[in-house]
């Protein structure tokens, strides 16, 4: 088969979730809707779960990244499942290819509750940047920005007040790159994610020509260049033996905080999320509970080809505050927070998709979270790593320990299955306030 490790892994893992759906009698109605990439989250107590990944999860072109989210095509998720509880009605299963006309995947309320960010989302955030990394042009991304905010009544952020910026990898506001509806899906997920978290923040999206590493990695510093000290990164590709040149050249940025997104496709290693100067972010499965916290995580694992990524990197050198004896390079992840898209979050999205509310999942969604995190927590030291600052709290209240599932199999289990403490699927552990990820 050709194609680069990812793509490979890829195709592969939607020909074996297309067959196991045949098998259960359920891949026709997923082939129906799906692009190549459907498969099928846990069974809820009314409907199965199904999604596909968006259309920039496959790199057009050789050398291309792709992005690390997937949308909910079909059936009943978390969040309609939790409101039909309350409600005493029964949830509406989202419907193939359609947009909802409300929101049918976790909003604000729902994510600051889960990472006791309530108080901070409220008061902090001001005067802060948070920055998006995405490639090609979203020609409604401030339209659809300005719908997810009013939705949920957070302060607008347009560019007429100041609080949006749209720029090229150049950082030109008017010579931008060529329009793409894939992803444009990918710019809608982050910058309701960043919304989400901190609505006080200012975002700038900057948008590279092409998801090379090249151009995404410039549009890195562009945004750095711009001043914003939290920059988001949803995306990702195989390793190579390139990666500590692409370091020094495009995520060497002490004094600011780069997230990165540890993949969708299981256990293996990513890039940049293997990056030493990032914080590279897994994803779980986000559950409400009747519980002292009211939520339950656990590892985001859909089957072996699909879940958090994870890993032990081939090439990148380990940073001196990973003390996992396991790994004797870079482990993957840092920290986590909810992707899976079965219990996926609320996005409004109309370019090149009928206009209205969608379910995504994937650590696309993580990134931007944590991302707003950072932000909620305060500017990072100028000299200092962020990426360092969840380890000092490893193992203390201010992270949420996730130690139940796995992504995949492996040699050294904790880089493939949650425990208690550090392990490579969920790092250190989920945000509980913003504690942990200052300085």
């Amino acid at each position: 088969m050709s194609g680069t490790p990812r793509t490979r892994r890829r195709i592969a893992g939607a020909a074996a979730a297309t067959a196991a759906l045949l098998l259960t009698g359920l891949g026709t109605a997923v082939q129906a809707h799906a692009a190549g990439a459907a498969t099928t989250g846990a069974t809820t107590a009314h409907t199965r779960t199904t999604w596909t990944a968006t259309p920039c999860a496959t790199p057009k072109h050789k050398g291309e990244l792709a992005c690390d989210s997937l949308r909910v095509t079909g059936g009943v998720t978390a969040f309609q499942k939790a409101q039909a509880a309350k409600t005493g009605r029964t949830a509406q299963a989202i419907t193939p290819d359609a947009a909802a006309a409300g929101p049918t995947g976790y909003g604000p309320s729902d994510l600051q509750k889960a990472y006791g960010l309530t108080s901070a989302a409220a008061s902090n955030g001001s005067g802060r940047t948070i920055a998006i990394v995405d490639a090609y042009d979203d020609p409604n991304a401030a339209a659809d920005l300005a719908a997810y905010r009013s939705h949920y009544g957070l302060p607008a952020c347009t560019t007429a007040n100041g609080c949006f910026k749209k720029v090229s990898q150049t950082g030109s506001t008017t010579s931008l790159p060529k329009a793409d509806s894939g992803w444009a899906e990918e710019e809608s997920l982050d910058l309701d994610m960043a919304s989400a978290v901190c609505p006080q923040c200012h975002i700038t999206l900057v948008e590279a020509k092409t998801p090379t590493t090249a151009n995404l990695g410039t549009a890195v510093n562009e945004a750095v260049k711009l001043g914003a000290k939290y920059v988001s990164n949803s995306y990702g590709g195989s390793e190579s033996s390139s990666d500590p040149s692409y370091d020094s050249s495009y995520y060497n940025h002490p004094g600011v905080a780069i997230t990165a997104s540890a993949g969708d496709e299981g256990y293996g290693a990513e890039y940049p999320a293997a990056s030493r100067y990032v914080t590279s972010v897994g994803g779980t499965a986000l559950k409400s509970s009747s519980n002292a916290r009211g939520w339950t995580e656990s590892v985001w694992n859909t089957s072996s080809t699909e879940g958090t990524g994870s890993g032990c990197s081939a090439y990148d050198t380990k940073p001196a505050w990973q003390t996992d004896t396991g790994c004797a390079k870079r482990t993957i992840a840092d920290v986590s927070a909810v992707a899976d898209p079965a219990t996926g979050v609320a996005v409004y999205d109309s370019y090149g998709v009928t206009a209205g509310w969608y379910t995504f999942g994937g650590t696309s969604a993580s990134a931007p979270i944590i991302a707003g995190v950072y932000a909620l927590a305060g500017t990072p030291g100028s000299g200092d790593y962020p990426a360092e600052y969840p380890y000092a709290a490893a193992g203390t209240s201010a992270l949420n320990d996730v130690t139940s599932g796995s992504n995949g199999t492996c040699s050294t289990s904790y880089l493939c299955t949650a425990r208690s403490g550090y392990d490579g699927p969920t790092g250190v552990g989920t945000p509980e306030g913003t504690s942990a990820f200052t300085g």
